[in-house]
C-alpha cells in the first residue's frame, strides 16, 4: 500500500486503466435473457490456426473463465463484455450484479460511467469538426475557445493536436478532475469551471506525453465554441443519435440513472455516485451501455461509418488508430484519443486502447483495427482488473509467434553519464521524483516506493532495468536530455522532466550538512529563500508557514479536491494550532507523520523532553531515518530529538526533502 497517497481514494498514479470485476452470481446473454453462471475453467489455448475470435461459443466459454477468475481476484461485483468481429457482436454478456443489495444482474442494458474512455469521444468529436473545415489541428487552440486565453510560458503556440495527443505541457493537467457526491444534482458551467481553474503552458507544447485531463476538457469545450452549441448538445446530436447510442450521454440523465450499476469500493462496500465540476466533462464524464458500445466499436472498425451514415471520415479514424507519440521509436504511447501502453501485451499487434475509471466503475476498450476485432468492458469498481482480462485475451487470441529478441548492452562511460544525471520530477503529479545517477556502466535510477534499480544501456535514448522494464530518455528541442519516461507497474507510468538544479544561495555553504536538502526543495519549487541569493538557514518559521511548505512537498496541490483533506489530516492530533506562532520540531514532525504515513522501523527511545501526542510520529519519521543531519541516533538506539525548540529553515528543508523524496528510500529486493 501507498501510503503517502492513503488520503486519496481516487487518485490513480498508474493510467486510465483501472477497472474491475467480482464472483459471478448473474449473467445475461446477447439477447439479455438471464443465463446461468458458468463454471468453466479459463481456456488456455485456441484451435491450431485460429487467430481471433470466430466462434461465439468458444469465445462465452473463455469468458466465462477468465471473469469468474478476475472477479474473484479484484472482488468485483458485476462486469459486462462485449466482443466484435468482422461486423458481428460475437459475445454481449453481463457477470455479477449491478446492485448487489437489490439483486439486480449487469446485462446489455446496464449503464455504467466510462471514465476516460470519454476522451476519445471527445477526439472524434474534434476530429470531425477538423473534416468539415471548422478546425485546423496545427493552428493556436485560442482560435477556437471564444476569446478564452491560455496562459503560456513557451513561446510554442498550443494546438488541438497538442490535446488530442496528451501533450500540451500543462502544469496542472488534473486541475479539474474532482468529483462529489453533492454536484450529481446540481450544474456547473464548463466556461467558469475553466476561466477559474486555468493551468499554464509550462512545456513546450508537443515536446512531452503527460496524461492530461485538462487538455480534454479543453479540446471539448473548443468543440462547443466551434460548433455553436454545448458540448453535450454536440456529442448527442453528431455522435449518439446517429450511432443510435440511446443510453450514452455527457449527462446523467434520470432514465439511465435509472438503470445505472451500483458504485462499490475495493473491500466490495457499496459507495456513493459522484458528480463533476463542470458537470460536462470531455474528459472522463460519459455514461454507456454494452449495447451502444459495440455500435460505436463497429463504426471505428468499418473506418469511420455505421449502417452506411459516414460518421468520421477514413482518413480521421486512421489518424485516430496510427501512434502519434513515441518516447522511443519502439513504444508507442498515443494516437489522437488512443493510448498504447503495455506493449509487450500486444504480442506484435497493432492495438489501440482507452482505459478510464472514476469513483466505483472502471472500463476499458481495445481495438485491434487490422484484425477487425474489438472489445469493450466495464466493471463497478476501481481495480486493475481489466489489464488481466486484456492480457488474457490476447494470449489466448493473438498469441505472440515468437520470442521478442533480446536486446544487446553496452556499458556507459562516466562521462556520458553526465548527460541523464540528475533529479526529475514527474510532469502529472510532482509527488513522484526520481534521482538518477551513475555506477559502474550502468546508471541508477531510484524513485518513490519501486526503490533502486541500475539501467542497462541498449542505445543512448533506451535503457532497461533488471525486471526488463524499459527507460526511454528523450532531448528538448535544444537537443539536451531532459524527459524519461518509464513504465513499471503497478507503480509507476509516464514522463518525467529534469529539474534545473542552481545554488543561488550566498548564505549557504557548499559544504554546509544540509545544502543538498536546500537545493533540492528549491529547484522543486517548494521552499524559496529569504531573498533571490539569501536562505536564512538559521531562520525559524510559524505553524502556517511550515503547513504550507509541507503541502508543497507532499506534491498534491497539482489536484486541488486534495488539498483541504490533506489539510484536515496534517493537522489531526496537532493541539492549539495557531498559524502565526513558531513551530517547534515536535509539532513538524506530527504534521509531517500524518501526510507520510511512514512505518515504524527499529526501535527507537527519545530522551529530552517531548510531549504525548508526539511521541509516536517522532519516532516513526526517525526510525525511517527522516531527521535532520544535526540529531543523531545513540548506540543504543536513544535520540534526543530536541523537540520544543523551534524548527530552523534548514532543519525544514531537510526533514521535508527525506519525507517526500522518494529517491531515499532503500534499494528494491
Amino acid at each position: 500500500m501507498k501510503k503517502w497517497i492513503r488520503t486519496n481514494r481516487k487518485v490513480q498514479l498508474v493510467t486510465a486503466l483501472l477497472l474491475t470485476a467480482t464472483v459471478i452470481t448473474a449473467c445475461m446473454g446477447p439477447g439479455n435473457a438471464p443465463n446461468t453462471p458458468q463454471a468453466s475453467a479459463p481456456v488456455t489455448s485456441v484451435k491450431p490456426g485460429l487467430e481471433g475470435p470466430r466462434d461465439a461459443k468458444e469465445l462465452e466459454a473463455f469468458a466465462d473463465g477468465i471473469f469468474a477468475d478476475a472477479m474473484k481476484k479484484y472482488n468485483t461485483v458485476g462486469s459486462n463484455f462485449a466482443v466484435v468481429s468482422n461486423g458481428k457482436v460475437l459475445l454481449s454478456k453481463g457477470y455479477g450484479y449491478a446492485d448487489r443489495e437489490n439483486k439486480i444482474p449487469v446485462d446489455s442494458s446496464t449503464v455504467f460511467q466510462i471514465g476516460s474512455v470519454t476522451k476519445q469521444f471527445t477526439a472524434l468529436a474534434a476530429m470531425q469538426l477538423v473534416d468539415k473545415g471548422k478546425i485546423d489541428l496545427h493552428h493556436d487552440i485560442q482560435e477556437y475557445l471564444g476569446g478564452m486565453k491560455v496562459p503560456n510560458t513557451t513561446g510554442k503556440k498550443l494546438t488541438m493536436y497538442d490535446l488530442l495527443t496528451y501533450t500540451s505541457g500543462f502544469d496542472k493537467p488534473d486541475i479539474l478532475s474532482g468529483s462529489e457526491p453533492e454536484y450529481v444534482n446540481q450544474f456547473f458551467p464548463m466556461k467558469e469551471s475553466l476561466e477559474s481553474n486555468m493551468p499554464t503552458v509550462v512545456r513546450p507544447p508537443g515536446e512531452a506525453y503527460t496524461y492530461d485531463n485538462f487538455g480534454f476538457t479543453l479540446a471539448g469545450y473548443a468543440v462547443g465554441e466551434v460548433s455553436g452549441m454545448s458540448f453535450a448538445q454536440y456529442m448527442e446530436e453528431n455522435i449518439f443519435k446517429p450511432l443510435g447510442m440511446n443510453s450514452t450521454n455527457v449527462r446523467f440523465k434520470p432514465e439511465l440513472l435509472s438503470r445505472m450499476a451500483a458504485h462499490y469500493g475495493p473491500k466490495g462496500e457499496l459507495i456513493a455516485l459522484e458528480g463533476f465540476k463542470p458537470t460536462d466533462r470531455p474528459s472522463g464524464g460519459m455514461v454507456s451501455t454494452a449495447d451502444d458500445m459495440v455500435k460505436y466499436l463497429m463504426m471505428h472498425l468499418n473506418n469511420g461509418t455505421y449502417e452506411g451514415k459516414e460518421i468520421l471520415s477514413p482518413k480521421s479514424i486512421e489518424q485516430m488508430h496510427t501512434y502519434q507519440v513515441f518516447p522511443d521509436k519502439e513504444f508507442p504511447v498515443t494516437t489522437i484519443g488512443f493510448e498504447g501502453y503495455f506493449k509487450e501485451k500486444m504480442n506484435g499487434q497493432h492495438v489501440v486502447l482507452k482505459g478510464g475509471n472514476v469513483t466505483g466503475h472502471s472500463s476499458l476498450i481495445v481495438l485491434l483495427p487490422e484484425k477487425n476485432t474489438a472489445f469493450y468492458m466495464s466493471y463497478n469498481n476501481d481495480s486493475m482488473m481489466s489489464l488481466d482480462v486484456y492480457e488474457a485475451f490476447m494470449n489466448h487470441y493473438y498469441p505472440r509467434k515468437d520470442e521478442a529478441p533480446q536486446p544487446s548492452y553496452s556499458s556507459i562511460s562516466e562521462q556520458q553519464a553526465k548527460d541523464y544525471t540528475g533529479l526529475y520530477q514527474n510532469t502529472r503529479l510532482g509527488s513522484m521524483r526520481t534521482r538518477v545517477s551513475y555506477s559502474d556502466g550502468k546508471l541508477v535510477m531510484e524513485t518513490g516506493d519501486l526503490g533502486k534499480s541500475t539501467l542497462k544501456m541498449i542505445h543512448p535514448l533506451l535503457f532497461e532495468d533488471e525486471s526488463g522494464n524499459k527507460v526511454a530518455f528523450q532531448k528538448n528541442g535544444a537537443g539536451q536530455i531532459t524527459y524519461f519516461y518509464y513504465m513499471k507497474l503497478p507503480h509507476y507510468v509516464g514522463y518525467a522532466q529534469k529539474v534545473n538544479m542552481d545554488a543561488p544561495f550566498t548564505d549557504v555553504p557548499a559544504d554546509s550538512k544540509y545544502t543538498s536538502y536546500i537545493h533540492n526543495l528549491h529547484a522543486l519549487k517548494i521552499m524559496d529563500g529569504k531573498s533571490a541569493t539569501l536562505f536564512d538557514p538559521e531562520g525559524t518559521l510559524t505553524q502556517g508557514e511550515f503547513s504550507e511548505l509541507l503541502l508543497h512537498a507532499h506534491g498534491w496541490e497539482s489536484m486541488p479536491y486534495t488539498i483541504e483533506p490533506n489539510k484536515k489530516q496534517m493537522l489531526s492530533g496537532l493541539p492549539n494550532y495557531q498559524p502565526d506562532s513558531p513551530v517547534t520540531r515536535q509539532m513538524a514532525a506530527v504534521m509531517i507523520q500524518n501526510l507520510r504515513q511512514a512505518e515504524p522501523g527499529a526501535k527507537v527511545t527519545l530522551r529530552g523532553e517531548t510531549d504525548a501526542w508526539a511521541v509516536e510520529a517522532i519516532t516513526a519519521l526517525v526510525s525511517q531515518g527522516i531527521m535532520d543531519p544535526d540529531t543523531k541516533i545513540n548506540s543504543d538506539g536513544s535520540i534526543n530529538f530536541r523537540s520544543k525548540q523551534p524548527l530552523k529553515r534548514q532543519e525544514a528543508s531537510a526533514l521535508l526533502d527525506l519525507a517526500f523524496d522518494y529517491y531515499t528510500l532503500p534499494i528494491g529486493k
